[in-house]
């Protein structure tokens, strides 16, 4: 699926969008440059899935965890990791397979640890505020 966002105040019709393909994944690959958009997509999706707790980015935290009326949302960013025993320490494979959802930015610094099946989000960056979201589920 290719959706063009023309600006943030399409990104929650977006998010639905995105969750609705997903169906019963609950895994989301996020990959893009730096300011590409990630962080505000995954703003918006956790807003979506209705968490009240407020959002941002994980950069120093690396994981940072909302809450749902049902579950939670994990937030991950792996832009800071020196390698992947660092994902390994902090136990990923708690949150990846605990049922609950999971945004991952920076994946691509993870690449053995992926799972099996999720769901890859490519954001390009066209203009200022426009962008393409490629999205794509992997198995």
């Amino acid at each position: 699926m290719k959706i063009e966002v023309k600006g943030v105040d399409e990104l929650a019709h977006v998010s639905q969008q995105i969750l609705d393909f997903a169906t019963d994944e609950k895994i989301f690959m996020f990959y893009g440059q730096m300011g590409a958009g990630k962080t505000t997509l995954i703003n918006s999706l956790c807003a979506v899935l209705g968490t009240e707790d407020k959002t941002s980015s994980p950069t120093f935290s690396i994981v940072n965890e909302y809450s749902l009326a049902k579950g939670s949302i994990f937030h991950f960013d792996f832009y800071r990791l020196k390698n992947q025993t660092e994902a390994l320490d902090f136990g990923y494979e708690d949150y990846f397979y605990s049922g609950n959802y999971c945004f991952i930015e920076w994946p691509e610094k993870i690449p053995d640890l992926w799972p099996d099946s999720f769901i890859e989000i490519k954001i390009e960056v066209l203009e200022d505020d426009k962008r393409v979201i490629e999205v794509a589920r992997i198995a």
